[in-house]
């Protein structure tokens, strides 16, 4: 079974957490060879649960940061303890931090000064940011023109916007992530953007337990269905789909700093 990799999910939610074993289980079934565990969501505790589950499982990694929901929250303190978990070898990245002009669950100025913030602490440490980005496409450009993506890269996570975004994103430095949205009946302009990111900087994901790919769109999603939405990739691609697969491992690998 052709090897693959979930570059993005929510293990610490409790909807994962609780069964975690076998959670994981059926992602091995599936082939899942290694996923990046995202903290960010809530308190620091996320955080530190998220980094002692990668620490417990040797194909788990971790990412810690302050998601864009709970900006308000990004306080120096909190950076602090950020910087603190960050010296475990497995913390890959920062993140996901970002911009949510959708749902505006923090307020835009505080959004932004965590984003900076986010952007300075992953370069100070030298590792990749993983952002969030909804409905803010053209500031968050301008933001990361501004402060300079970190020298270790970045991935823009969970992409819902159209062609001409991404490419301002690959212009930027960036690897484009795609999540179960890509399988979406009215996700066609997604569709079209994930034509023209290259081989080289592409990658696939699950945002579980949110966004479950069609035909299972609704339910608790996990990582063993990131195999659904890597076919689904293939096909909009025109790709073959162990090469791809291929593919978002070595990208994966590249990023994050994984040896295999």
């Amino acid at each position: 079974m052709t090897p693959l990799v979930d570059t993005h999910c929510h293990l610490a939610d409790s909807r994962l957490d609780a069964e975690l074993d076998e959670v994981l289980a059926r992602a091995a079934e599936a082939g899942i060879e290694k996923i990046i565990a995202v903290g960010a969501i809530g308190s620091i505790a996320t955080d530190r649960r998220t980094l002692e589950i990668a620490e417990h499982y040797p194909h788990i990694f971790a990412a810690i940061g302050v998601h864009p929901h709970d900006a308000r929250n990004c306080t120096t303190e909190r950076i602090a303890q950020l910087r603190a978990l960050a010296r475990s070898q497995k913390v890959v990245a920062i993140g996901e931090s970002g911009l949510d002009f959708h749902y505006l669950h923090s307020p835009v100025e505080e959004q932004e000064q965590s984003l900076r913030k986010h952007l300075m602490l992953a370069a100070e440490l030298d590792k990749p940011i993983v952002i969030h980005c909804r409905d803010a496409e053209a500031r968050l450009a301008a933001i990361v023109r501004e402060e300079g993506l970190p020298a270790a890269g970045g991935v823009i996570h969970c992409f819902t916007g159209d062609a001409k975004a991404a490419a301002a994103f690959l212009e930027l430095g960036f690897l484009i992530s795609f999540s179960g949205i890509l399988t979406f009946k009215n996700a066609g302009v997604v569709r079209e953007a994930a034509r023209i990111v290259p081989d080289d900087r592409v990658l696939v994901e699950t945002d579980a337990p949110y966004l479950a790919p069609e035909p299972h769109r609704g339910r608790r999603n996990e990582p063993a269905l990131v195999r659904r939405t890597l076919e689904v990739l293939a096909e909009v691609r025109g790709a073959d789909f162990h090469g791809l697969a291929a593919a978002i491992a070595e990208n994966s690998a590249r990023v994050f700093r994984i040896v295999a």
